[in-house]
């Protein structure tokens, strides 16, 4: 038997720290949404216990440090399953981009999992499971458009509109998410009002929901790689609608309402960037 299963990358339309929880962790408030640049995780039974991982993309590792690999072994711990399974991840979110490349093959992993190996699993049960791998997995096995809180483990569907098209633009260098959490400073960062963002998403009110779009992290980020407010400004200036970063960084995007306005931004990025992607919002 053989399960394929799509796994898209997110970008984040508001990310807002709300401060740092006794634990060391941060609580966050998060709206994001899924973009039309997909992975693909396919797997097939495998006969003995062996977990097999193949990738077109030699730079991930086929081991442990793989979150694909992982969620296989959390799986067979969790519900004693000794059999082996095949894997082929074939790879076409950038890594180390902000847009939850890692975490989207984690929650496609466990959902195609589910299914081989017919476990009858919940979308809440998988959640649970997924965040043991890691903080973005629980609103990757909805995906969608979602808002997202505590330390990434509740996440809240949200019934929106938002049909328009988005350009990502992932730089030359990549951002390690722990490095860019270590220099919150909760007093100082600044604020997005994601309770507004939401209500606006849900009015379809694109205008308003613009002015309340944002990123907590990005003035660390940027203090760190300057480009990042290079490609923004070079967007903008190209006639996108907003131009934020994504996550923790460096990849940037821009909505656009109509897609001639994105092949202009487009058209002003290439050459500037060598990963430059016109995809579409998936609400």
């Amino acid at each position: 038997m053989e399960i394929i299963e799509k796994a898209p990358a997110k970008i984040n339309l508001g990310l807002d720290i709300l401060g740092r929880r006794p634990d060391g962790y941060h609580d966050l408030a998060m709206i994001m949404v899924s973009v039309d640049l997909n992975d693909y995780v396919t797997l097939t039974d495998w006969p003995g216990d062996e977990i097999i991982l193949e990738s077109n993309n030699c730079r991930m590792p086929l081991n442990e440090r793989n979150d694909v690999y992982k969620s296989v072994c959390l799986l067979r711990e969790k519900y004693g399953i000794k059999r082996g399974v095949k894997i082929h991840l074939e790879k076409k979110i950038p890594i180390c981009a902000g847009l939850g490349g890692g975490s989207t093959d984690a929650a496609a992993t466990l959902r195609g999992l589910n299914q081989l190996w017919q476990l009858g699993l919940s979308q809440e049960h998988l959640r649970n499971i997924g965040f043991e791998i890691g903080s973005d997995v629980p609103y990757c096995i909805e995906a969608g458009c979602s808002l997202v809180t505590g330390k990434g483990e509740v996440v809240e569907p949200l019934a929106v509109d938002l049909s328009s098209w988005a350009v990502l633009v992932k730089p030359h260098f990549g951002i390690s998410t722990r490095t860019i959490f270590k220099e919150i400073d909760p007093h100082t960062i600044q604020r997005v009002d994601i309770t507004r963002l939401a209500a606006a998403l849900l009015a379809n009110d694109y205008p308003q929901a613009l002015a309340y779009m944002g990123n907590s992290l990005e003035d660390i980020s940027i203090s760190k790689h300057p480009f990042i407010q290079k490609v923004k400004d070079k967007m903008m200036k190209a006639g996108a609608d907003i131009a934020l970063m994504t996550g923790s960084g460096p990849t940037v995007f821009a909505l656009c309402a109509n897609e001639k306005r994105a092949d202009r931004v487009v058209n002003s990025m290439k050459g500037f960037c060598r990963e430059v992607y016109k995809v579409r919002v998936l609400s």
